[in-house]
């Protein structure tokens, strides 16, 4: 998490001047989406970048990413009107071989994120029945 929801920071290695928040409600307009994808664009390389970090630190048979699980993503799947349908996130590391990787799911429209949670939840060897508003586990 790089930012509170709320927070109003500007990162201006992003290369846009606009505020976190303020640049997540859009308005649709064109110019300001294009703000805030920098922001996102920004973020999503800073996670890159400590991916390659921990993959470049030996650990035990592997590396730190192979024995960590990173989870990325938004609280929002459209920020501009407080939507939380299609909410994205990705998983980045094995989780000490839990995880196999090179795997895109995608799922419909109506599908809680807490869904995707209960997967990784359940990957980790978590036995839980549910987790927020889950219906099911999302098959990881």
């Amino acid at each position: 998490k790089w930012s509170r929801d709320v927070s109003n920071r500007v990162f201006a290695a992003s290369g846009s001047t606009a505020a976190f928040h303020t640049g997540s409600h859009h308005l649709d307009r064109e110019d300001r989406i294009t703000d805030y994808q920098k922001i996102n664009t920004y973020h999503v390389s800073l996670v890159a970048d400590f991916a390659r970090k921990l993959k470049e630190i030996p650990d035990g048979d592997g590396n730190l990413l192979d024995h960590t699980l990173l989870l990325y993503g938004s609280g929002m799947g459209n920020s501009n009107v407080h939507a939380h349908k299609r909410v994205p996130f990705i998983l980045v590391g094995h989780a000490s071989g839990a995880i196999k990787g090179n795997l895109h799911v995608r799922c419909k429209e109506e599908t809680p994120q807490a869904n995707g949670l209960l997967g990784v939840l359940h990957k980790l060897g978590v036995e839980a029945d549910s987790i927020g508003d889950s219906t099911e586990p999302i098959a990881i």
